[in-house]
């Protein structure tokens, strides 16, 4: 299940200035030269555009449903997270679907980011798309559950995938059945955790679960690419 190469999408655009904000203040200590850039104490200035909006608000606001966003908030710690920008929503992904279609063996694009507030420890979830024109094949890696979900989907405690395929009217019988995959990662190199690895899991499972699910939906696809309305969890039996 291995993706090609991508090129990383400048999601995060607030965190960029502010972390030009921090680093000016760090050139200021004890500078009488400072300007008035910068709120008391030293603390940068938060961006006029800056929101913060619960879970159900992110991605364009239809791709993390409640039951989602409560996982974001087992992962993240939090039950608000920075608002995402117009241009990463599921809608402007599926477009980007239906344009490249039928050639979608294109490596991994962004759908959003998930991002703990300012002042909250930071934590950093990508979710982007895949696909290919083939079925996933082979087992996946043992840090992996797999989940009956789709073609396929697999749970790790950092990460999860859900891969299904589509037909429908946005992606036509004539051109072939386009292989899908959703992607939700924690943007770090992660530790395994010692405890509530099942219910980390479970989190990953049901945020990839909820945006494909949303995916299928905004392209129309047959059945909702066999994804289930609600995530199941349970282990595929493997004997």
């Amino acid at each position: 299940m291995r993706m090609k190469r991508f090129s990383v999408f400048n999601l995060r655009p607030v965190r960029g200035r502010l972390l030009r904000g921090v680093l000016a203040g760090l050139l200021c200590l004890g500078s009488a030269a400072c300007s008035g850039d910068q709120k008391e104490g030293g603390n940068p200035k938060v961006p006029k555009d800056y929101k913060v909006v619960a879970g159900t608000e992110l991605c364009g606001g239809n791709a993390i449903s409640v039951e989602a966003s409560r996982a974001l908030e087992l992962i993240t710690g939090a039950s608000r997270f920075e608002a995402s920008t117009e241009e990463y929503t599921v809608a402007r992904a599926a477009e980007n679907i239906v344009k490249a279609y039928p050639d979608l063996n294109v490596g991994r694009r962004d759908i959003c980011g998930v991002y703990t507030p300012i002042g909250k420890p930071g934590f950093e979830i990508r979710i982007s798309w895949g696909a290919s024109p083939n079925p996933p094949t082979g087992s996946p890696a043992s840090k992996f559950t797999e989940l009956n979900m789709g073609e396929r989907t697999v749970a790790a405690v950092d990460k999860a995938m859900v891969f299904f395929s589509c037909r429908g009217a946005r992606l036509p019988d004539s051109l072939g059945l386009a292989h899908l995959i959703i992607m939700v990662e924690h943007w770090a190199v992660a530790r395994e955790p010692e405890e509530n690895v099942k219910a980390l899991k479970d989190a990953y499972a049901t945020v990839a679960h909820s945006v494909a699910l949303a995916m299928a939906k905004e392209l129309r696809c047959q059945k909702n690419g066999g994804l289930p309305e609600r995530p199941v969890l349970e282990p595929v039996d493997a004997s």
